[in-house]
């Protein structure tokens, strides 16, 4: 039998953390980030990074591992990944994939070969001065034209993942989405078992605000102004996260303290919603709702069963 790789997965401020860690005490298990921001050294607050009292003794991966004045790939982020995995079940331990960052989750699931298009930088050049020209919903238009399927997963203000999916167009003929779905029928090392936390929708966007309201009174502001003054600059990828924009933007003079607040969770929740259109697109993911469970121990019972007691979802 394949050895079984739980993940645990959903939107931000779904409890996912939280989830997974009562998860892996039940099981003798250990964490593997699924975080584009936990990643980056340094951007702990904004990340919502589980504090070592959070984490209750369980072994965290993934986390504080990359330099936020360096851009870190899906890919270096599959291979760094894996290896953990590898290490945790060499342990005799069980691997806990947990976060919200579907690149990363889908990098575990489906292995892609990241090296079949490499950059061409005259093809970027092209579509970024597009860009410029024209505004990211034209370069978006232009996606949807050759790749519809990448196009409503990749949000038109993520400019840079607009490019890179034309480029991989560009310079293979063949769309990204389309060279995904040949990589999916390649076999994986282990058998998933994907379990999704999730909230009734104004629930979950009451928890959003409350997270952003939670970073700000745990030091965000601070966090950003330190890693500014550490030379990180505003333009840097790290630094388009949500909460680290926004707040950079204050920082600047450009919007009020308030203004950034309200910025951060109107975007904290089209984060979450974007989140779910991914995440719901697979349908092997079970869903578990947080709500339907009052007692926190009486969830945690409810995912152990399904993700410790079943190889598979039908």
């Amino acid at each position: 039998m394949k050895r079984k790789l739980i993940f645990v997965v959903g939107p931000t401020a779904s409890g996912k953390t939280a989830a997974a860690i009562d998860l892996a005490l039940r099981c003798g298990g250990e964490v593997v980030s699924a975080d584009s921001v936990a990643i980056y050294r340094g951007m702990d607050v904004g990340s919502a990074k589980p504090s070592a009292q959070e984490m209750r003794g369980v072994p965290h991966h993934m986390l504080s591992c990359a330099d936020p004045a360096v851009p870190y790939s899906v890919s270096e982020y599959k291979q760094d990944a894996l290896r953990c995995i590898e290490a945790i079940f060499a342990r005799g331990r069980q691997p806990i994939v947990c976060g919200g960052t579907g690149l990363y989750v889908n990098a575990l699931l489906f292995p892609l070969d990241f090296t079949a298009s490499p950059a061409n930088e005259a093809v970027r050049r092209k579509w970024q001065a597009f860009c410029e020209e024209n505004g990211a919903h034209a370069l978006h238009e232009a996606l949807r034209r050759v790749d519809p399927v990448s196009a409503g997963e990749i949000h038109e203000n993520n400019v840079r993942r607009v490019i890179r999916a034309l480029e991989i167009y560009e310079c293979t003929g063949t769309p990204k989405s389309a060279q995904r779905s040949l990589d999916r029928k390649e076999d994986l090392p282990y058998e998933p078992v994907l379990a999704g936390v999730t909230w009734p929708r104004e629930a979950l966007y009451a928890r959003c605000d409350a997270r952003v309201d939670a970073m700000l009174r745990a030091g965000l502001v601070e966090e950003v102004r330190a890693l500014r003054a550490g030379g990180l600059a505003d333009g840097a990828q790290s630094m388009q996260a949500i909460g680290y924009k926004e707040i950079a933007a204050y920082l600047r003079g450009e919007a009020s303290l308030e203004a950034a607040r309200e910025q951060m969770q109107r975007n904290t929740r089209h984060l979450a919603k974007r989140q779910l259109t991914w995440f719901r697109a697979n349908d092997k993911i079970r869903w578990f709702d947080r709500s339907a469970c009052a007692d926190p121990s009486s969830f945690s019972q409810e995912l152990a069963e399904y993700s410790l007691g079943n190889s598979s979802h039908s």
